[in-house]
């Protein structure tokens, strides 16, 4: 530790790809420790102008641009090493998102895997890595039980804290826009807000015909229903991923006049603003139905993936996978829920304190590894450069 005064932490995970989850994810974090530790934050990025831009820290580097020497020296210098949050484990990318881990096991750095999202891992050489990785880390967290079974599945047989995804501790940001006016959107008109996503090695099984047909079809039964308008929100922008697949489900609607897609740049906190002006939202993006809940905006899942289910399953609300949904068992489940919308906000808002302090636990957690971080060089553990809020606390 060359600055007393200061702890080097390093924060690697799909950073830097503008997923607006992944993002509110990382300002998540960063929050926390900024709430507690002085610390120089250093972020493991795909991106890191981007990064340096969105959120406060000291240093962001080209992850992906780096070879493993180069990493090497970046994680050297490190005093801990953060491995996620998110759904990074998984069979394509692993390897990728736990190339610094690994060095950090190597050199002694201390890693501590937070809150990170497991599956799908079918592949024997993935389900390795990621076992010996887990495995070697000092503190493990994942933020939902599947994960936690999956981990257990391929044999990692340790203690895992089944904590709860980062972003639940977002707090929404001002937008100084008229979004009805921007939308074309007359006042009293209710808004149904949508949410798509592209497959790919983190959703394999979404077949894209099957659901453009099917939020189409329900598209236009929200319109004609609720005489409603529709807004796709993306919150995958980087790639254009997301806002694609919006426009290829209004191609196929019957009344695409009456939907729109929000197609400027937002941060995770303002898009949490832009939903709390609508009425109902249908999606697929777990962090869409995240902001849904913390907004308190009623909301039908669209589960392609184990990480929706899990979050289902901690907000006690029931949904078929994906794959098993029919246009008309989708329009079912939208008047459903539609007219039990304050029963299952007042469900909803009973169980998010819950979620909260179990997400809060990922930070009391990193503290008190820096706690034997300390204790381990030699140095009492009160010297930590604690912040002032941490220390009135």
């Amino acid at each position: 530790m060359e600055n007393p005064k200061t702890v080097r932490i390093g924060i690697t995970g799909s950073y830097g790809g503008n997923n607006l989850g992944d993002e509110a994810i990382l300002q998540s974090i960063i929050s926390q420790i900024r709430k507690n530790i002085n610390a120089e934050i250093v972020v493991f990025s795909r991106d890191p102008q981007d990064t340096l831009a969105r959120h406060n820290v000291e240093k962001a580097v080209a992850v992906r641009k780096l070879s493993r020497k180069e990493s090497q020296s970046e994680v050297e210098q490190l005093d801990i090493l953060v491995v996620g949050g998110g759904g990074i484990l998984y069979d394509s990318d692993a390897r990728i998102y736990l190339r610094e881990a690994q060095i950090a096991n190597e050199k002694g750095i201390p890693v501590m895997i937070y809150a990170v999202g497991a599956g799908p891992l079918k592949d024997p050489a993935s389900q390795s890595l990621v076992k010996d990785v887990v495995n070697t880390a000092i503190v493990v967290t994942v933020r939902d039980k599947p994960s936690l079974h999956i981990l257990e599945e391929i044999g990692v047989h340790r203690e895992i804290v089944v904590t709860a995804d980062p972003a639940i501790l977002l707090k929404p940001e001002a937008v100084h826009i008229d979004f009805l006016k921007l939308w074309g959107i007359k006042k009293g008109s209710k808004i149904f807000g949508m949410s798509v996503r592209e497959p790919g090695a983190a959703a394999p099984d979404i077949r894209e015909e099957h659901y453009h047909d099917l939020i189409a079809n329900a598209a236009d039964y929200i319109i004609d229903r609720y005489d409603a308008r529709v807004l796709f929100i993306p919150m995958e922008r980087k790639t254009a991923h997301d806002l694609h697949q919006s426009h290829a489900v209004i191609a196929r609607m019957i009344y695409p006049q009456y939907a729109s897609v929000l197609e400027a740049e937002y941060t995770p906190g303002q898009i949490m603003t832009v939903l709390k002006s609508l009425d109902f939202v249908v999606g697929m993006r777990l962090h869409f139905l995240i902001f849904a809940a913390l907004q308190g905006i009623p909301f039908v899942p669209l589960p392609y993936s184990g990480k929706v289910m899990g979050l289902l399953d901690e907000l006690q609300l029931d949904a078929p996978p994906l794959e098993n949904i029919t246009p008309g068992r989708l329009i079912a489940y939208i008047d459903k829920a539609w007219d039990k919308r304050q029963e299952i906000l007042e469900k909803v808002r009973g169980l998010l304190p819950g979620l909260k302090q179990r997400s809060e636990q990922n930070t009391t957690l990193l503290i008190e590894l820096l706690r034997i971080v300390y204790a381990r060089s030699g140095k009492s553990p009160d010297a930590l450069p604690w912040t002032k809020e941490s220390r009135k606390g």
